[in-house]
């Protein structure tokens, strides 16, 4: 005997609202990286809490910005996570190390 069960949700999406979260101006280059450095900018390049997470979601690299380099010397290649928070907002990037 088989028993299938459907469960379905919708959550309600302020459109007007959606990136108000995310920071101005946000770049992160260059991507893919092939040096040991990236670079992350932003309007006001304020100091930043950046955040890298392998595939399984573990911390690999915390770094506090004051400057737009980073260095990055220390991940192996392959896809990352990169959460940026600055003046209490943040944004959620995919980083490709080659």
């Amino acid at each position: 005997m088989a028993v299938s069960i459907g469960l379905y949700a919708q959550d309600t999406i302020d459109i007007n609202n959606l990136h108000n979260d995310e920071i101005n101006g946000f770049k992160l280059y260059p991507n893919p990286a092939i040096a040991d450095v990236v670079y992350v900018t932003t309007q006001q390049n304020s100091l930043k809490d950046v955040r890298i997470y392998d595939v399984f979601g573990e911390l690999v690299l915390r770094e506090k910005l004051s400057a737009k380099a980073m260095n990055i010397s220390r991940l192996s290649p392959g896809v990352y996570v990169v959460q940026v928070t600055e003046n209490d907002k943040s944004i959620t990037r995919k980083l490709v190390v080659k």
